[in-house]
């Protein structure tokens, strides 16, 4: 998206408060859905007894969130509110780290990692991944790769780590 594109957009939704409310208020309640979710997946597997599914359960998203997290780190991508003259709608003072998308590729591992025991809940997660994703690129912390990248990073990693490692 170019910088006009953006503001423009940006404009727009500060034009109506309860559409950047709900934009906004999206962003936290999926993202904080999500962390709750994973949690009880855990829980359930615990208590289902289900000791290997939930070793990998923990270790797969783990290892991988903490490689993603170097990754960024090494990376050092430049943010969109950095490259342009925009004002991004999600406030986030942040430099860099913006490629891959760790919200994103976050809410996607953690939906791989319900796809083996409840499918359903799985796409549901899946779902709100793409909103969530539209969201941070509507909000300006992240570009259309940014997001892409975590999505394709978080079901590829699942799908190796849940369906051809373990």
């Amino acid at each position: 998206m170019r910088e006009e594109q953006y503001n423009q957009m940006a404009d727009a939704l500060r034009k109506h408060p309860g559409m950047l409310g709900l934009m906004l208020g999206l962003n936290r309640v999926i993202t904080l859905l999500t962390m709750a979710a994973y949690p009880m997946l855990l829980l359930y597997l615990l208590f289902s007894e289900k000791y290997e599914m939930l070793y990998h359960t923990v270790l797969v998203p783990g290892v991988a969130f903490v490689v993603v997290s170097i990754f960024r780190r090494v990376y050092n991508a430049p943010r969109p509110y950095e490259q342009m003259q925009i004002r991004s709608l999600i406030q986030k003072d942040t430099k860099g780290k913006s490629f891959p998308s760790r919200h994103v590729f976050s809410i996607f591992i953690i939906g791989m990692s319900f796809m083996p025991v409840f499918p359903v809940i799985a796409g549901v997660i899946f779902v709100a991944g793409v909103f969530l994703a539209l969201i941070r690129v509507i909000g300006g912390v992240h570009y259309i790769h940014d997001v892409i990248a975590g999505a394709f990073l978080g079901i590829l990693i699942g799908f190796l780590g849940f369906y051809v490692i373990f």
